[in-house]
């Protein structure tokens, strides 16, 4: 189904219908120039998703039918990225959210640079939304508000998160990541630090809380590469850790 995909709040699906916020209508009468009657994908952002229909109504659609839950296992998969300088978070978040991740902690570390204001976040999480739509992601990451490395540790320590944590490092003879993900987790927590990397005060407290420190290879990356390339380990490795798949799997019909 090749329709444009719209996240909406809970409180827009009303019933056997969708009321389209003002922004929600520009962008889908004016910028993609839908009409009455033609469709597009409803999706709450944590798993649900409806055809809708827009209505003759303004600012209302009609949900046709819901679209049966993709049952197909993902890893939980909290990033935590030390926020970089100027605007390169902006681009964790969108690369994050197409590759997948559950959650994403902005942390503050003693080497960041960022002081983010309250703007900042709402900004990430508008990113995180469209970005979802784009990459047909049926879940909308939770952006959680920026946290100093002390504070999320000691939260984490608490936490029911408590799958494998690794820690992203530049230097050291760390093992690769990708050789810790086999089997591929249900859970992982990946930390990446900033531009100059984290301090050895930091990186001996993260191991304190069950961190492995690990290695992405012997290129340095910059803070908004790091992000991306560890996330891309963790879904390769996902996705070859599944049975294969093959055409002749699928049962065939006699003649």
């Amino acid at each position: 189904m090749d329709w444009q995909r719209l996240v909406i709040a809970s409180e827009q699906h009303q019933g056997g219908r969708v009321v389209l916020t003002p922004a929600q209508q520009h962008y889908l009468q004016r910028v993609l120039r839908l009409r009455e009657g033609d469709r597009f994908i409803a999706l709450d952002g944590q798993g649900a998703q409806w055809i809708a229909v827009l209505a003759s109504e303004p600012g209302n659609a009609a949900i046709i039918e819901a679209i049966p839950p993709n049952l197909a296992t993902q890893p939980e998969i909290v990033l935590a990225a030390a926020l970089p300088k100027g605007n390169g978070f902006d681009e964790v978040v969108r690369q994050g959210t197409e590759l997948g991740v559950s959650s994403i902690q902005p942390v503050i570390s003693d080497r960041t640079l960022l002081k983010p204001s309250p703007n900042r976040l709402e900004r990430w999480r508008r990113i995180a939304t469209e970005a979802s739509e784009q990459s047909e992601q049926l879940v909308v990451p939770d952006i959680r508000s920026p946290l100093p490395w002390p504070q999320f540790l000691k939260e984490l320590e608490i936490s029911p998160e408590k799958g494998h944590r690794y820690l992203c490092t530049a230097r050291g003879n760390r093992p690769h990541l990708i050789h810790c993900l086999t089997p591929p987790p249900e859970q992982v927590v990946i930390a990446v630090g900033p531009e100059g990397g984290w301090t050895n005060a930091e990186i001996a407290a993260a191991i304190a809380v069950g961190f492995q420190p690990v290695s992405l290879g012997p290129m340095v990356l910059r803070a908004v590469t790091a992000p991306l390339a560890a996330l891309t380990l963790v879904q390769a490795a996902t996705a070859l850790g599944k049975p294969a798949h093959h055409p002749s799997d699928q049962p065939v019909s006699g003649h």
